[in-house]
């Protein structure tokens, strides 16, 4: 039998195969049995291969310009993860539909590996968490967060799927210690005359850049858009801003 292998993905081992060559970019693969019931064996005589691939999830709760993700993806990297196979977004922890981790959990098949640098990462939800967790199980995963490797494509034991849980508690834990802060000290700041929240907008307190430009628009020599690409704003906040000056 020849040991050169194919290149597909196996609906029925839920895998992919791939050739074991010295470039392989994967670093583990487990050797299968050919399967008589799926009929690309029927075509093929090689030796076929199941990849087990490692992937990455990264998350920051607010944009790029105030969070840098670039520190859990490098760790990622250390760890061996390929930066194609790394999920990033910037969402809350606690939000349940997050779209990169959805797609990420929809891709990961048999034997898989999903690595985060913290656990808050993944999700600051003891309830979500939980709900991975027994996705994992199902799904025969290895979950690893930080040093710490949950292996659950074998029957998970209970010490090890209890202190991923606690995990999951400190972190949301930590998570309402902060709002609970956030909010005592806007009380405090209040209580001292303090005004919280955005400024309020007045016709004084209008970019210059929008400033600038108004009056073309207002003159019909630009369009909405243009004055909005001008001043360097959305649309929704020109609007915002046009509402302002039309009260003048």
């Amino acid at each position: 039998m020849s040991q050169k292998t194919v290149v597909f993905r196996d609906t029925f081992l839920g895998a992919f195969l791939s050739f074991p060559q010295p470039s392989n970019p994967y670093k583990s693969y487990t050797a299968c049995r050919k399967n008589s019931s799926n009929p690309f064996c029927d075509t093929f005589s090689e030796k076929m291969v199941v990849v087990k691939l490692e992937y990455g999830y990264c998350r920051c709760s607010t944009n790029e310009t105030r969070q840098d993700i670039d520190r859990q993806k490098r760790e990622l990297r250390d760890k061996g993860i390929s930066e194609k196979n790394i999920y990033f977004e910037y969402e809350s922890g606690t939000k349940e539909e997050r779209v990169q981790l959805a797609r990420l959990l929809e891709v990961v098949a048999e034997g898989d590996t999903i690595a985060a640098t913290e656990v808050s990462r993944i999700t600051r939800s003891t309830k979500q968490l939980c709900g991975i967790i027994e996705l994992a199980k199902q799904k025969h995963l290895r979950l690893v967060v930080g040093s710490f490797v949950v292996d659950c494509t074998k029957e998970l034991d209970p010490m090890t799927d209890g202190m991923l849980k606690m995990m999951g508690v400190f972190a949301e834990m930590e998570r309402n210690m902060i709002k609970s802060r956030v909010r005592s000290g806007i009380a405090n700041a209040k209580s001292k005359g303090a005004k919280i929240g955005r400024p309020k907008l007045s016709s004084d307190t209008l970019p210059v850049k929008f400033l600038r430009h108004y009056q073309k628009y207002v003159n019909k020599e630009i369009k909405a858009t243009e004055l909005a690409d001008l001043s360097g704003i959305d649309r929704s906040t020109m609007y915002r801003y046009i509402e302002v000056m039309n009260k003048k």
